[in-house]
């Protein structure tokens, strides 16, 4: 093994230039116009896989954009993992916002600034940096690796599950390896066992077929914008409960043993004021901030426009108004059943003197993986050896829907193998991922599949 870590030590800037050629590619899922983009980022990966001498490499083409497969199957008797990631990413915008180019690698204090520098180029990365050095060093892979990389994450995964389900055989396996997740803190590695789904709406509200003169037509007509700040209003009260009937029919309590367990962990309330420049937290009465983002559902608007948005002032009354919901949700919760109940409750407090449309985008089911899974103390073990430090065992309150999905088809747990921070700022501008812990995610995702084999059950 001394082999396969010298010769990631001795291609740690071979890595990074790889790894910024890809994130120069503005592969945004989201935009029409980088479906060019999106292409050249997945045909990257192709490069990659067949210049490192993989098998089966494919580009599966879909009726989105392309998802890509590969794998190295040595033995008939040892644990197939699949490793999942994203080559797609969020928009960059608002653009003006990001102190150095969005699409431009940028090193500053030892951490790359680039989009999809954590989320998810960066990690998912690491993996096929690790295979390389088994292949390069000719050293055989103690395991089988199977990749299946897709460019639609960032918008629900539309076409994933059914090439899944087409695919069955092409991806069996013994678990999933995805790294998309945040380590507890900075040097203390974890592995995020738990993850909460996800409930995505839009809520549109017409009024009047054109937008009116404030002065001329207000107080007479019902302006949508108003409307629906009302209606946002009631979807939570003072206490941060949500109001939704039946939204918390199927939420399990916390047991006092699992409230003990979010509380062992060294989440620093002040520390995390301090980063997001809050004077003080808000969330649902009765739980504290670490319960409220992993153990608890919750719900939030995402988006809201209508009228005027442009400088200076124009006193007009919108004739629509828009907001996009999320709702994060925790085990037994379903997706579907609370898209319904969503869409029910607002369109009852709705009045006559508008229209409204409830629209389902996309959502994920819920998952907590059973800690005495061999795969996870597997990967425990590689933490530790690499991090020289014990790992932490965490709740996050994301959303990889992806993760219920490879357990309901395929029937594999997943190891949520994650090497960013919460400070990374995906989603947001400066997105960036630390240089050291992409050099460590590669050294830990080789020493995973050297000593995966020894904890098979």
């Amino acid at each position: 093994m001394k082999s396969i870590q010298e010769y990631i030590d001795a291609n740690e800037e071979k890595y990074k230039e790889e790894l910024f050629e890809l994130l120069r590619i503005p592969s945004v899922s989201t935009s029409s116009k980088n479906k060019g983009d999106v292409k050249k980022a997945a045909e990257f990966l192709v490069n990659q896989f067949e210049e490192i001498g993989l098998d089966k490499v494919t580009l599966h083409e879909t009726e989105g954009h392309p998802i890509v497969t590969a794998e190295k199957c040595p033995h008939d008797d040892r644990p197939t993992v699949l490793v999942y990631g994203h080559y797609d990413v969020q928009p960059s915008d608002p653009d003006e916002l990001w102190k150095t180019p969005p699409f431009e690698p940028t090193i500053k204090d030892g951490r790359v600034y680039a989009r999809g520098s954590s989320d998810d180029k960066g990690q998912s990365f690491t993996h096929i940096k690790s295979v390389e050095a088994y292949m390069k060093t000719g050293t055989e892979l103690p395991v089988n690796v199977k990749f299946i990389l897709e460019g639609e994450e960032e918008i629900g995964s539309p076409h994933l599950i059914p090439f899944i389900n087409d695919h069955k055989d092409l991806l069996s396996c013994d678990m999933v390896l995805i790294s998309d997740t945040a380590m507890f803190g900075e040097d203390q590695p974890s592995i995020t066992y738990g993850l909460r789904g996800l409930a995505y709406m839009e809520i549109k509200v017409t009024g009047p077929n054109r937008d009116l003169h404030s002065g001329v037509y207000g107080g007479g007509v019902e302006n949508p914008a108003n409307l629906l700040c009302e209606i946002i209003a009631k979807l939570k009260d003072e206490d941060g409960r949500i109001q939704i009937p039946g939204f918390y029919d199927d939420v399990e309590p916390l047991t006092e043993e699992q409230r003990t367990a979010i509380h062992e962990l060294p989440f620093d309330e002040e520390a995390f004021k301090k980063n997001l420049e809050l004077k003080e937290v808000h969330g649902e009465k009765g739980y504290n901030t670490h319960e409220r983002t992993t153990a608890r559902p919750s719900l939030d608007v995402n988006g809201l426009w209508g009228g005027y948005q442009g400088e200076g002032a124009k006193t007009v009354l919108p004739g629509e108004a828009h907001a996009k919901v999320s709702m994060r949700l925790v085990p037994n919760q379903d997706p579907k059943k609370i898209a319904k109940l969503f869409k029910e409750y607002v369109e009852s407090i709705v009045p006559d003197t508008v229209v409204v449309d409830v629209m389902e985008h996309h959502g994920g089911h819920p998952v907590v993986i059973d800690l005495d899974f061999y795969g996870l103390k597997a990967a425990a073990k590689a933490f530790e050896d690499v991090y020289e430090k014990e790992v932490l065992f965490s709740r996050e309150g994301g959303s990889i829907p992806i993760v219920a999905d490879f357990k309901k088809v395929l029937g594999v747990n997943s190891i949520l193998m994650g090497f960013g921070l919460t400070k990374d700022a995906l989603h947001s501008p400066n997105e960036s991922f630390s240089l050291k812990d992409f050099h460590r995610g590669i050294k830990t995702s080789a020493r995973f599949f050297e000593v995966l084999p020894d904890f098979v059950e």
